[in-house]
Formats: structure tokens, C-alpha cells, sequence
């Protein structure tokens, strides 16, 4: 019981720091414009997708995810800024369980998540996107995507204590969004040579794309040739979910116990 006292009481230490940085809030909400109208009325306009000519309700399950993806660098950047500032070295000296600072910042990540993806989605129904499949399904795939991001909070954790510079973290951020971009986040991959499309196809970033899409019932559904993580969508999500928590949660909560040392 104390991790989690300790985590709640950590998340909302990063939460309450976000009314000193106001940019940050904004900086969610301006953003997606961006890329919306770039993806979904400049390069859309020269997108087909099978079985649908309607590329904005296949773009916008892409863009959720492609802003679930921004919790890896968010937090990599934030922890490696604490680090800068000896934030972390003076809760290594409190008696707080190793696993609760890791925590509070992946559960502060996840919160914020939530505020951008109400953001990406109004800016999806304005532009056309609908999820069909009812109220179950469509608050399955919101919650796929939360704990999707949930997860990567803890790999940008990792990556930020054992990077220890802000200016390195902040130089490397935005290398995450090639990760999105070789997925089938925006285009499918029926058209890529074999190569790249056994890459894009096991990106956990594809399945959680297809995931959603399949939730939400959008068009994008995979061929009966497509790899098994998109046909298997969600239970590959999940996995990969499983897989993430299991390798950087212990990792996160070493690293932060010896970074000190």
C-alpha cells in the first residue's frame, strides 16, 4: 500500500507542476490541428484506402496512436530534467519505495493522456471520424490506448534515468516519431516491399493502430496474408503491453535506486 501512496502522491506532484508550464496543455491542444490537416487533407488527398474512401476515419485511429506515442519522449525528457535539477537525487534520500517514482510518473503521463486524446477526438469528429461499433467497444479501444501509453510512460522513464541529461533526452525526443511512422499508423502496408512490411506489420505501434481501428470500426481491416499481430489485434496489444511492463517496470525501479550510486 505504501507504492501506491507514494505514486498517487508523486503523480500529482507532476500534475500540479503543469499549471507552471501552461505551454505544455497547449502545446496538446495546438499540435494535433497540425498534423490533422497535414495528414488528413495534404497527404490524404493521395492515400487510398482498401474498401473505404473515406482516409480521415482510417487517419484518425493512427493519429490516437501516434499521440499515445508522444508518453515515451514526455517522459523521458521530464524524468531526465529532474535528474538535471537533482529532483531525483533528493527522492532517493526519502523513504519512498523504489518503484513509486517510476510510478507516479507513468500514472501522471497516463492522466494527461486522457486530455489529449478528448482533444484528438474532437478534432476527429469535426473532420469526419465516427466509431460505429457502440459504447462498449469504443470505450474498450480509449482504454487501449490509455494503458498503451501507460506502458510506454514506463519505457520513457527508463530511458530518462539512464540518460540523466536534459539536453541529450531532449535532442533524442523526436526520434520516437519514426516509430509511429513505420507502422500502419497512416498508410497500410499492403504496398510495401516484403521488408518493410514485416517491419511495419510488428510494430506494437500497428497492432495497437489496428487494435482501435477494429474497436471503433473503422475501415483499415488487415488481409488474410498480414502477419499475426493484425489479425490478432487486440490480444497482440495486450501482449505487447504485458511484455513492456514486465522488462521496464523492474528496470525502471532499479535503475532509479542505483542511479545515485
Amino acid at each position: 500500500m505504501n507504492v501506491l501512496v507514494d505514486g498517487w502522491v508523486l503523480t500529482q506532484r507532476n500534475l500540479l507542476r503543469l499549471r507552471h508550464e501552461p505551454g505544455t496543455l497547449l502545446t496538446i491542444m495546438l499540435m494535433p490541428t497540425v498534423f490533422v490537416v497535414l495528414f488528413g487533407f495534404v497527404f490524404g488527398s493521395a492515400i487510398g484506402v482498401p474498401g473505404s474512401s473515406n482516409y480521415r476515419e482510417y487517419m484518425m485511429p493512427g493519429m490516437f496512436v501516434l499521440g499515445t506515442g508522444t508518453a515515451l519522449s514526455s517522459a523521458m525528457v521530464d524524468v531526465a530534467m529532474d535528474q538535471a535539477r537533482g529532483v531525483m537525487d533528493r527522492l532517493r534520500s526519502l523513504p519512498t519505495n523504489r518503484v513509486s517514482v517510476p510510478l507516479g510518473q507513468s500514472s501522471a503521463e497516463a492522466v494527461v493522456g486522457v486530455y489529449g486524446l478528448v482533444v484528438l477526438m474532437v478534432y476527429g469528429l469535426i473532420v469526419g471520424w465516427r466509431p460505429h461499433n457502440g459504447l462498449g467497444q469504443t470505450l474498450a479501444g480509449i482504454g487501449l490506448l490509455l494503458l498503451f501509453r501507460y506502458t510506454l510512460a514506463w519505457v520513457g522513464t527508463y530511458l530518462g534515468l539512464a540518460i540523466r541529461s536534459a539536453s541529450t533526452a531532449a535532442n533524442l525526443a523526436p526520434l520516437t516519431l519514426p516509430l509511429t511512422m513505420v507502422s500502419n499508423a497512416f498508410v497500410p502496408t499492403d504496398g510495401m516491399p516484403v521488408w518493410l512490411r514485416a517491419i511495419c506489420e510488428w510494430n506494437p505501434l500497428s497492432a495497437l493502430a489496428t487494435a482501435t481501428r477494429s474497436l471503433f470500426g473503422n475501415p483499415g481491416a488487415p488481409g488474410p496474408d498480414a502477419a499475426w499481430p493484425l489479425t490478432h489485434p487486440v490480444t497482440a496489444t495486450l501482449l505487447w503491453i504485458a511484455l513492456l511492463l514486465a522488462v521496464f517496470v523492474p528496470l525502471s525501479a532499479r535503475r532509479f535506486a542505483r542511479a545515485g550510486l
